[in-house]
């Protein structure tokens, strides 16, 4: 019988691969038989990643750029294009929070850092719209593929303190609706849009944010695993099944769709 979960074949490029959900990602697609290109800005970790894949038996390329540098993307466009002759898949993974993007309790609210707020909704918003433009094209040109879009809990919910992050993954919700239909629109069920949606997982971004010192929950990670019906963070391994589905043809009648990853936490009332 075939196996629609399977991603033998396809060639699928990961934003944000350097990251520590990036790596997560890229094991999942190499594993699923698919081959990876590693898109991030740490050119050492890239390349690192791509040769470790290779000298086990997989393919991976690393590919340098910044996300929201398009001409940086083209360069990488042209490389991996050299290297495969086709692109299957886009994970939209570059993103996250920055200090400048939040507000603290204590901090006048009228006062904000409006600049670091747009900063950080940019990276998320147009860190995934611009990756998209760029290799999007090589999806046509292929003539079918899946592009999975990296979404949030903060895109339904009012999370405090990360307003820039809030605003920029609820852009990206819209998008993810909005672009979905009009790749239908024009290619039929050939290009298909979906969002992956994790819940709370502990990061290089927002480790500080989560635990204190000695390495004990912080106040504000004890409220995330109280509002968690599964009572713990998520583990970047649990992201792979639901994002090889959205990539493979198992998933051939989905688009548009957002696939919460989050041990519960988006439907749970609080009581």
């Amino acid at each position: 019988m075939e196996n629609n979960f399977s991603l033998e074949g396809k060639v699928i490029v990961v934003t944000g691969g350097t990251g520590i959900l990036g790596k997560s990602f890229i094991d999942g697609i190499v594993a699923a038989g698919g081959a990876v290109g590693i898109l991030g800005r740490n050119k050492e970790i890239a390349e690192e990643r791509a040769a470790e894949i290779n000298k086990n038996g997989g393919r991976a390329i690393a590919l340098v750029a910044d996300v929201l540098n398009k001409e940086e993307l083209l360069a990488a466009k042209e490389k991996l294009w050299a290297e495969f002759g086709r692109l299957d898949g886009l994970v939209n993974g570059a993103g996250g929070n920055m200090p400048e993007g939040a507000i603290q309790p204590d901090e006048d609210i009228f006062s904000m850092n409006l600049d670091g707020m747009k900063r950080v909704s940019e990276v998320n918003l147009w860190g995934t719209i611009i990756p998209t433009q760029v290799f999007g094209e090589l999806i046509a040109r292929t003539g079918k593929g899946s592009i999975v879009n990296i979404s949030s809990m903060n895109s339904k919910r009012a999370i405090t303190k990360v307003l820039g992050y809030n605003m920029g993954k609820a852009g990206v919700d819209c998008y993810n609706q909005w672009f979905a239909v009009e790749l239908a629109n024009r290619y039929g069920d050939a290009i298909r849009m979906n969002a992956l949606a994790p819940g709370f997982f502990l990061t290089e971004q927002n480790r500080n944010m989560h635990l204190q010192a000695d390495g004990s929950y912080s106040p504000r990670a004890q409220s995330v695993i109280r509002q968690t019906p599964f009572k713990r963070f998520g583990k970047p391994e649990e992201l792979i099944g639901a994002l090889v589905w959205l990539l493979s043809d198992a998933s051939a009648f989905v688009t548009g769709s957002m696939v919460c990853v989050d041990g519960g936490f988006s439907i749970f009332g609080g009581v």
